[in-house]
């Protein structure tokens, strides 16, 4: 098709680059330059999408992402199928194809429109009192057929196979916005030498500059300064320039999330390219420019297609060479629009009529309309588009009533005036004012070191707020370091001027009508809407907001807030300030999965972290088990052995010979500094001074409360360094919760905190013949029960590397772990494994760890404790110096809810038939045979077969477990209720003199 409303000699574009596209099946030709939105212009198509609800027809309302009715579904192919792309922001390049969404079987005949003529039966807030009967209508019936009806667009099945890339950047001055005043801004920053990054979300800067056919600065038109002082700020190497970047999200402590659009308009990018790029900007200031949005005039069928912002017009015909129709009509209620109409005049394209809403308004650009010939209307209003799939009239009558006049027209272009978006605003957790001279919410109070300029400030005149936009940037640069800027401030020579305009709904629309006169678009909320939800009790905006879906779309109410906050006010007979402002969260405009996942997907989506002797494990046939990020050799099984005989052999083995089992998952962390000894005495509830370097000690660390965190053996290894040892899923908190304790309750200690997990590999052997498995490996280490008594570590080698080696034990057998750089992990197991076979040992995983810790009694925190476990409760107050007047956790031991009679206490537990193995958390009774409820006295924390007791054997924490010893409890199961004898937690060794083998 050929693009008719091209207009020769408008617009920015060259005509000479053009790419040809589809939408729904029909071929047509653009511009190299042009959106999915103003290509379908130049070419006469105004119908693109069908409102969520009434399935109404919709086109174009404007030029930018406050879009809310282009929403197309673009595909690349079968993978590459994106639903809800605004086409007002999508860049048109050769072979896109693009789909309407919302309608079948298709866009000009859509059988959802019924809806439209049953819109009395979805009226706001109809699906909070439908849907309740019959009850079982809703699982069968309601349920299916509202989710199959919910949503735009239809998501892809297969996956996708972009790539989305990611970066941190870190700058003094960072500006949000690319028109003038962000420009100013950061022209001003960057000539003092700091680190600056400018972003917009439009692929060319500029602004509003791109549509205002009168402003001129430094003798430039004002597009044409705007890109050569973009130019200017690239060639600065203290500049980042990013365009077709948005800002979507502004975080705590002046963190900025943007995500940069790479590869959306080209039309085949490389393998190479990110789709999306997510920057994550830390800056120490932000200047907010992000400028003000065109309202729409609220009047019956204002939704037609045709029917736009006047600024989407303008930019269009001024950046695009695009005219929206031949026929124009424009209704108004402040200057700008009269821009528009001018434009278009001069552009050739017939002006019906300007409909203003103001009795006697005067200015320049009234005067210039009437100069023109354009038909003036003051004091009038239209109060209804005709047409259906595109506008054809416009109906005029006198704001307070009179006759009724019908001027046909092919599009109406509307402006009540501009909001001052202060999203990103608000997001910083900012408070906005009301301005009651001019009727908008403006910032107000800073919670962040930002600053917002230009419109989104609520400064008027591109003069002014070319001043207030320099002087911002300069300040915030100056305020983060920057040195006095030489450069001069951009001159205005010429610009446009505003007036105020209006809230609410127009004449015909008021309190008392019963059209269609739609506030949000993409959620069909009308100003009816607004009313019957203030009449049926919502009187706070945020329950007008939820009652209604207005500003709940894609567009987060970017045009519809002000209109409907307008609206409840006057129903509820208010001042705006005190019916409220909805929240505005993040994202600004709607973000790809994909640009927030990023690698973070298949493989990646949950990062696995292998111990160096994976693979070694695994050329063994180990079958692994997930802990946390972990891959861990869960058991060894070998040929005819299910998971329980292999477990089974290993158990007996390792205390009959040796065996080998890969611990390098422990958290590490490393304390060092004149003050660790004091510092380990806070974070612990064990003494730590008097350690003697190269002893160790069992630590138990605990909450404020009183409750157990983490435990874990702790070396010292010299009087100003501690090798600290955490539970496997416990190393980041407890990492956190040290650092976040140096950093506020002690940083006057002189410690040092550092993360060594990853630094070290950890083999512990352990068994009768473990000495025998290592002594032959060893360098400079006495070996002997004298020489390296338990819980001891030394430093030396082991297979000439470095080495920490502790004698300690986790199977209460004579035990070592061996700590080696990773690196060496590997190796050193293999040797350790050649003299291991030498003895018969075996190779050991994570199930029978677990079953010969449980066979001693040792607990693992998170599994015998539950985050109410005190030490007492678990049986470790030895754990606990008696002396010590303070350690994180000592004031919450003392509550009295703590110290209490009747606390569950963790005890073991025999089943009656030896070969019954607990469920672990099962709950358990004192009387089977009490009505249900029953009365839970506890549940089994662990549960394993051992077959060194020849039994099953169980820890369970039990209301006053341990004043209950060989005591008879039940565990009610679903196939029956299986009687316990409580017990001592040891079941093997009480006496421990395994130890020392």
């Amino acid at each position: 098709m050929s693009a008719a409303f091209r207009i020769s000699g408008a617009g920015r574009l060259s005509q000479a680059k053009t790419a040809s596209f589809s939408f729904d099946d029909k071929s047509y030709s653009g511009i190299e330059g042009d959106t999915l939105a103003s290509a379908l212009l130049a070419n006469g198509v105004h119908l693109v999408g069908r409102s969520f609800k009434y399935h109404r027809p919709r086109g174009f309302l404007s030029a930018g992402a406050e879009e809310p009715n282009a929403l197309v579904q673009v595909v690349r192919d079968d993978a590459r199928k994106t639903p809800n792309v605004r086409a007002t922001v999508q860049e048109l390049y050769d072979g896109l194809t693009a789909n309407s969404q919302n309608r079948w079987p298709s866009l000009a005949f859509d059988v959802g429109a019924v809806n439209d003529i049953a819109s009395p039966l979805f009226s706001a807030g109809f699906y909070y009192k439908t849907f309740m009967w019959p009850k079982w209508a809703w699982k069968d019936l309601y349920e299916p057929k509202i989710r199959a009806a919910a949503g735009l667009g239809v998501s892809p099945e297969k996956p996708d196979p972009d790539h989305y890339a990611s970066r941190y950047a870190h700058c003094e001055v960072l500006v949000l916005g690319g028109g003038a005043a962000g420009i100013a801004a950061a022209l001003a920053a960057a000539e003092t030498g700091v680190r600056v990054i400018l972003a917009d979300e439009q692929a060319e800067f500029g602004g509003s500059l791109r549509f205002e056919s009168g402003a001129k600065i430094d003798g430039q038109d004002g597009y044409a300064w705007a890109q050569g002082a973009i130019a200017r700020l690239k060639a600065m190497g203290n500049v980042r320039v990013l365009s077709r970047a948005t800002a979507f999200g502004y975080y705590a402590q002046n963190f900025v999330g943007l995500v940069e659009r790479v590869s959306d308009h080209i039309k085949n990018p490389g393998r190479e390219l990110a789709r999306d790029r997510l920057w994550q900007v830390r800056a120490n200031r932000v200047v907010i420019a992000t400028g003000a949005i065109e309202r729409h005039m609220v009047f019956a069928n204002n939704d037609r297609p045709g029917v736009m912002l006047a600024s989407a017009a303008r930019t269009y015909l001024n950046h695009y060479g695009v005219a929206v129709g031949r026929n124009v009509g424009v209704y108004t209620a402040n200057d700008s629009a009269y821009a528009a109409a001018i434009d278009l005049k001069k552009a050739g394209v017939n002006v019906a009529a300007i409909v203003d809403l103001r009795d006697n308004p005067s200015g320049p650009v009234i005067d210039e309309a009437r100069a023109l010939g354009i038909e003036i209307n003051f004091g009038r209003a239209v109060v209804s588009a005709g047409g259906k799939l595109r506008v054809s009239s416009m109906t005029v009558q006198p704001k307070n009533g009179g006759g009724e006049r019908t001027i046909p027209v092919d599009a109406i272009l509307m402006s009540a005036g501009w909001t001052p978006s202060v999203h990103l605003f608000s997001q910083s957790r900012g408070k906005v004012a009301f301005n009651d001279e001019t009727r908008r919410f403006v910032p107000g109070t800073y919670a962040q070191d930002c600053v917002s300029v230009g419109a989104c400030n609520g400064t008027d005149g591109l003069d002014a707020t070319i001043d207030e936009a320099y002087a911002a940037g300069a300040k915030a640069a100056k305020e983060a370091g920057g040195k006095v800027g030489k450069g001069a401030k951009p001159k205005v020579d010429a610009s446009e001027s505003w007036s105020r305009g209006m809230l609410g709904a127009g004449p015909g629309a008021g309190p008392g009508t019963t059209v269609k006169a739609f506030v949000d678009f993409q959620n069909d909320v009308t100003a009816k809407d607004i009313r019957q939800a203030v009449h049926e009790g919502m009187h706070s905006i945020e329950h007008v907001k939820r009652f209604t879906t207005n500003g709940m779309a894609t567009d987060q109410g970017k045009t519809s807030n002000m209109h409907g906050l307008a609206i409840a006010a006057e129903e509820l007979g208010k001042p705006i300030p005190q019916v409220g402002l909805t929240t505005f969260r993040a994202p600004y405009t709607p973000v790809t999965f994909g640009s927030i996942v990023g690698h973070a997907r298949g493989a990646l989506f949950d990062p696995t972290r292998r111990t160096a002797t994976h693979g070694w494990a695994a050329s063994q046939g180990a079958v692994f088990e997930d802990v946390g990020h972990w891959k861990r050799a869960w058991y060894f099984p070998k040929a005819g052995e299910d998971m329980h005989k292999a477990v089974d052999r290993e158990c007996v083995t390792v205390r009959k010979v040796g065996g080998l089992f890969d611990a390098s998952t422990l958290g590490k962390i490393e304390v060092v500094g004149p003050d660790a000894a004091k510092f380990m005495e806070l974070l612990y509830t064990n003494p730590w001074e008097k350690l003697e370097a190269g002893r160790c000690r069992y630590g138990i660390m605990l909450r404020e409360d009183g409750f157990i965190y983490d435990d874990g053996v702790v070396g010292r290894l010299a009087p100003d360094r501690f090798h600290v040892t955490t539970t496997t899923g416990g190393a980041p908190r407890v990492m956190n919760h040290m650092e976040d304790y140096l950093q506020t309750e002690f940083p006057h200690l002189n410690v040092w905190l550092t993360s060594i997990t990853e630094q070290w590999a950890v083999i512990a052997v352990q068994g009768p013949k473990s000495r025998d498995i290592i002594a032959p490996l060893v360098e400079g280490i006495d070996m002997s029960d004298e020489g390296m008594p338990h819980m001891s570590v030394r430093e030396g080698r082991i297979c000439g590397v470095p080495t920490r080696l502790f004698r300690m034990s986790f199977t209460g057998e004579r035990g070592f772990e061996v700590n080696v750089p990773a690196d060496y992990g590997e190796a050193v197991w293999e040797a350790l494994w050649a003299e291991g076979q030498k003895h018969g040992a075996t190779a050991y995983g994570t199930e029978a760890m677990h079953v010969l810790r449980a066979e001693k009694g040792y607990i693992i925190v998170g599994q015998d404790t539950d985050g109410t476990v005190t030490p007492n409760d678990a049986g470790l107050d030895w754990a606990v110096g008696k002396k010590k007047t303070d350690f994180v956790g000592i004031r919450g031991l003392t509550r009295s809810d703590l110290v209490a009679k009747g606390r569950k206490q963790l005890v073991g537990l025999k089943t009656k038939d030896p070969k019954v193995v607990l469920e672990e958390g099962a709950q358990i009774v004192a009387d089977p045979k009490q009505p249900i409820p029953m009365k839970m006295i506890g549940h089994v924390t662990s549960s394993y077969w051992s077959e060194n007791c020849g039994r099953s054997i169980a820890l369970a924490l039990v209301a006053g477990g341990r004043d209950r010893m060989g005591e008879t409890l039940y565990v009610p199961m679903p196939n029956g209720t299986i009687e316990v004898e409580v017990t001592g937690m040891v079941f093997v060794d009480e006496k421990g003199e395994r130890l020392n083998g």
